[in-house]
């Protein structure tokens, strides 16, 4: 598999997002799909503490056991894991990492990322706490997640003469939705930083599985929010864009989930596309999809089927 670089790590272009983990999956599935995507040469791996309810990193870490020289383990910290363990204050930023490296059994982590902007804590103060754990050999890279363009701005600004600085920053990004468009690819490119899609195939939906006028088949993603999200998430307009997308992956030999991750692909700012998996089948039907280069004219074709804009939904 091709790899592409979030700072100083090499990582293979399609990821393992990791937050089925503990959720809809237990840790028998967990390792399984693990294992998986060793196999077909995923090396990235992005979990977060509240995943599971910190099973996630639990899984995770044993899954790999000792083949994690094999992996890139991404984990995050700053959403509630509680009441008590949250934000970027620099005394939680040590703890919340003492706490994933202990789940992850491991010594390090590769890409330690803020889940989102803490509005109580000044960002140069947790910018200076996690350059103290990189320096201390627990952390290789820093990213962030859920940051606007301006807020990366700010976090440049922020960071002291020689310090560890965000690598990468992670958003909710696919053909359905598009607001990176807007500014933050922009600012990725601008300043070398590395951009990690999540909900890559817009929560399930670039799946295929989902029909206008159906309930969300049994066991799907899905099928487990309640109706209301249902509706919310699977409007007409959605379900038609992705048949028209559908159209499109098969007039060219391919599904739509190979589109969804190729399309992303074709960003040169996107490093690793970190889908999630509940079975074996599905890593590997992830992992093919990296292999699918997007011409200019697949690329025009999607556009006019779902015109560029902030949520094409």
């Amino acid at each position: 598999m091709d790899t592409r670089r979030i700072g100083s790590l090499e990582v293979s272009v399609v990821g393992l997002g990791c937050n089925n983990f503990g959720g809809r999956i237990d840790e028998g599935a967990s390792r399984a799909v693990v294992a998986a995507a060793l196999d077909a040469g995923i090396t990235f791996f992005d979990t977060a503490d509240i995943y599971g309810g910190t099973l996630s990193e639990e899984f995770l870490g044993r899954a790999l056991g000792d083949r994690r020289g094999e992996a890139v383990v991404a984990t995050k910290f700053g959403m509630a894991v509680d009441a008590d363990r949250q934000g970027a204050d620099p005394r939680y930023v040590r703890s919340a990492l003492e706490d994933s490296l202990r789940r992850l059994g491991t010594d390090h982590v590769d890409l330690y990322q803020l889940h989102q902007p803490d509005p109580e804590t000044p960002l140069e103060d947790t910018l200076a706490a996690l350059d103290e754990q990189v320096r201390e050999g627990k952390v290789r890279e820093i990213g962030c997640s859920n940051f606007t363009a301006e807020q990366l701005r700010q976090a440049r600004r922020a960071v002291a003469d020689g310090a560890a600085r965000f690598v990468s920053v992670q958003n909710e990004y696919s053909v359905l939705h598009r607001r990176p468009e807007e500014e933050v690819l922009a600012e990725c490119e601008a300043e070398q930083m590395a951009f990690i899609p999540y909900f890559p195939l817009a929560r399930g939906l670039l799946t295929g599985k989902y029909r206008r006028g159906e309930p969300p088949p049994a066991g799907t993603r899905l099928a487990g929010v309640a109706a209301e999200q249902y509706e919310r998430l699977a409007t007409d307009d959605a379900l038609g864009a992705v048949e028209r997308l559908t159209r499109i992956a098969e007039g060219h030999g391919h599904d739509v989930v190979e589109l969804a991750v190729a399309w992303l692909l074709a960003r040169r700012s996107v490093a690793s596309v970190i889908a999630g998996a509940t079975r074996p089948e599905q890593v590997r039907a992830n992992a093919a999809a990296g292999n699918w280069v997007l011409g200019p004219d697949v690329l025009s074709e999607v556009d006019a089927a779902v015109p560029p804009g902030p949520v094409s939904r």
